[in-house]
């Protein structure tokens, strides 16, 4: 009977390791991963409504954590049965865990907004959760199996007594077993002490872990509701309107607008911050006259202008994909510094985003009245994302992300670069970082198998707040040749370009090239993205039939 409760334990720590680590790697990769919530709300979606309304019945408002409560029971019930077959019927009890796992992740990958990734973190649970299941019952298997082992002889010396022989190897017998106290000392104690120490172990390690991964996650939970909530107000000023031509319609090409969930992310956050908007408040201070605070509410009814921009980060190669277009909506971080009223000598703006991160953007260009800097609180029509920079961040067209596309940001410091430095100047990077003009290829791309015909050479150039006048083509060192381009939306948009080519059987090597509304012509000069940008011209191989 002991054994049977020992093993059943074994399943309902596993089972708590399982929740604890899924927790916690949730809290680093999205709060809305988490299959602890993620369940329950599985479980009232597929409900009868005639459940429901009796839930709400019996229970009023505290129907949900009813649900929860029953919930944690049948979790607990099976994860005794999990601990017992493991037990007894081996690998059986691990495929109950893995048969729960598979339910969270079904939970966590259905819920609205969940990706694919979603499931990561009950994956690696449940991994971890198997990896403790079977550790626990080695260890049990192993006490239980040295006690049967020493009581079994303890039962025989015993017997040996009763009967009155007196054979010296009876009286061996009797006398090492009698004394051997086998439930306290000698190999069955340790593998006892063994197999508790790891269960305590464990089991505090997941109360600790899952507890505090909870309170994060409940956090980034109230967060993300509260960016869902949000009905961000019209714009005063609409971005202009996208023209018909600006979108090819070439398959495998970049469309024009990036979708949110496509936007490349790149930042320092190891954890995504977590700020509510009703708590978030911007600063401006250093050399001004007059210090600025603005809260969320305050920023939100400002007239709020639309401006779709183009943003580069530093890091992006030759042909990389750490760029994207979007429509932001936000208000001018020059009207904002105009009530600040910069003293003479300032240069920079040293903004600070909530984790600690730092950018440092030329004054002038944030003061620019032909540049839409944005505030930014909204993208492509909905709020920021919070991977984004919810609730607010800056975009400016034309500098690369490092020195100005400060997520989560709290404060604006006027500064000069004499003074401070963004986050990555003194790691080696430019203090300043204009983006560079640059193109891709995105179709088609390094591969073999295509067949001979006419195949469109398609992609993007950028040259934010330059503009894009041309672009050319250069397929096997020949003659460069101008591509079509897409109409423009605004000079500080990538735009779409296109050449039809006719392709021959054999391997070939294409390449692109973009000159900006400057003159400028991209230079074949390949240089890494340390320390402010990478140049030289994407080019591609590929074999046709």
């Amino acid at each position: 009977m002991r054994r049977n409760v020992w093993a059943a334990l074994t399943g309902v720590v596993a089972a708590a390791t399982v929740l604890a680590s899924a927790e916690l790697v949730a809290v680093f990769l999205s709060a809305s991963a988490s299959p602890l919530f993620a369940v329950g709300s599985l479980a009232i979606d597929l409900a009868p409504p005639g459940v429901k309304d009796l839930m709400i019945s019996l229970f009023g408002t505290g129907d949900k954590a009813a649900l929860l409560t029953l919930l944690g029971i049948v979790v607990v019930a099976g994860a005794c049965a999990a601990g017992l077959l493991e037990y007894y019927r081996s690998p059986w009890g691990i495929v109950v865990l893995v048969v729960f796992s598979a339910i969270a992740v079904v939970a966590v990958t259905t819920r609205e907004g969940a990706s694919g990734f979603s499931a990561i973190p009950t994956v690696i649970g449940m991994l971890v959760g198997v990896f403790v299941l079977r550790a626990l019952q080695q260890r049990l298997k192993r006490w239980t199996t040295r006690e049967a082992g020493v009581r079994k002889r303890a039962e025989a010396a015993a017997a040996v007594i009763a009967s009155g022989v007196s054979t010296p190897v009876a009286a061996e017998i009797a006398h090492v077993d009698t004394a051997a106290q086998p439930v306290r000392t000698g190999p069955a104690a340790y593998e006892r002490r063994q197999f508790l120490t790891f269960m305590i172990v464990a089991a505090a390690a997941s109360a600790v872990v899952g507890v505090g991964s909870r309170l994060m996650n409940a956090t980034a939970t109230a967060v993300l509701n509260a960016r869902n909530a949000l009905v961000l107000p019209a714009p005063s000023t609409p971005a202009p309107a996208i023209p018909p031509g600006a979108e090819l319609g070439i398959t495998n090409l970049s469309p024009v607008i990036t979708p949110a969930a496509d936007f490349y992310r790149i930042d320092t956050a190891l954890q995504v911050p977590q700020l509510n908007p009703d708590t978030w408040s911007l600063r401006i201070y250093g050399m001004v006259e007059n210090e600025v605070t603005i809260s969320f509410a305050d920023l939100l009814a400002l007239p709020l202008i639309e401006d779709t921009v183009t943003l580069t980060c530093v890091s992006n190669e030759v042909g990389g994909d750490l760029i994207g277009n979007a429509t932001w909506l936000g208000y001018p971080i020059r009207d904002l510094l105009a009530r600040a009223k910069p003293t003479a000598g300032a240069d920079m703006v040293l903004s600070k985003s909530s984790d600690g991160f730092t950018a440092g953007s030329p004054l002038e260009v944030l003061q620019d009245a032909n540049r839409q800097s944005l505030l930014a609180v909204g993208m492509n029509g909905a709020p920021l994302p919070i991977e984004h920079g919810f609730p607010a961040r800056m975009v400016v067209p034309g500098l690369y992300g490092y020195v100005s596309a400060t997520k989560w940001v709290v404060e604006m410091k006027v500064t000069t670069f004499a003074q401070d430095m963004g986050y990555w100047t003194p790691r080696g990077w430019s203090a300043l970082g204009p983006i560079k003009t640059s193109s891709r290829i995105d179709t088609p791309r390094n591969a073999s198998g295509l067949a001979a015909g006419t195949i469109p050479i398609a992609g993007v150039a950028w040259a934010q707040h330059t503009g894009i006048a041309k672009v050319e083509v250069q397929v096997d060192n020949g003659d460069w040749v101008e591509a079509t381009l897409a109409d423009a939306i605004s000079a500080d948009t990538w735009r779409q370009w296109m050449l039809p080519w006719q392709a021959t059987a054999g391997d070939h090597v294409i390449a692109v090239r973009a000159t900006d509304a400057s003159g400028y012509t991209q230079t074949t000069d390949q240089a890494p993205p340390a320390p402010n940008g990478s140049t030289g011209l994407h080019t591609i191989q590929l074999t046709v039939q």
